[in-house]
């Protein structure tokens, strides 16, 4: 069954229905928080809260809306609250830091490791808004259209702030690794 068909019963009063929500999307939004925090514990009470809010607000949830964007604005607006309470440290979370890939030889591994070490302070070090719309495109793989129903912004809009985005993190890729961009 559809996301968006699971929250309209959701929505009409069937709240266990949202049991097939939370198993779906669960892990996705705690990825994101994981992505954004660097903090599992956090991230899993962040996680919670969106599913709280997902049951508070059903009745907020408009039947034609697309669900994950509506589950991700719900995200972006837990995460903002928590970080006017405080400024966690931003890193990828520890799975999300090696790079994967077929057996290679022991230097290339080296190799590997040195690079989404190097990526990761790269990404660390750019600003939250662009954190978070690599993180929705590229870790999340969440369409352009979905981030641009998140952002509240037009689909070429987060074209280009996915652009500027990986420039800017290739930019203190390099920088990071002492390389110059090609």
């Amino acid at each position: 069954m559809q996301d968006e068909l699971v929250m309209r019963e959701v929505r009409e009063g069937d709240v266990a229905k949202l049991e097939v929500l939370f198993d779906r999307h669960y892990a996705g939004v705690l990825r994101y928080f994981q992505y954004l925090t660097s903090n599992r514990t956090l991230s899993e009470d962040l996680a919670q809260e969106v599913f709280f809010r997902i049951l508070k607000y059903r009745h907020t949830y408009r039947p034609d809306a697309n669900f994950r964007a509506w589950l991700y604005q719900i995200a972006r607006n837990v995460h903002a609250g928590q970080m006017s309470k405080q400024k966690p440290e931003v890193a990828l979370p520890e799975e999300a830091r090696e790079i994967r890939g077929t057996a290679v030889p022991p230097d290339r591994e080296f190799q590997k490791k040195q690079e989404a070490m190097i990526l990761r302070r790269a990404l660390a070090a750019m600003p939250g808004e662009k954190r978070e719309v690599l993180i929705m495109s590229r870790f999340l793989d969440l369409k352009y259209e979905e981030i641009a129903s998140v952002l509240e912004c037009e689909v070429g809009t987060v074209k280009q702030r996915v652009y500027r985005a990986m420039r800017d993190l290739s930019d203190r890729f390099f920088a990071l690794s002492g390389e110059r961009a090609s």
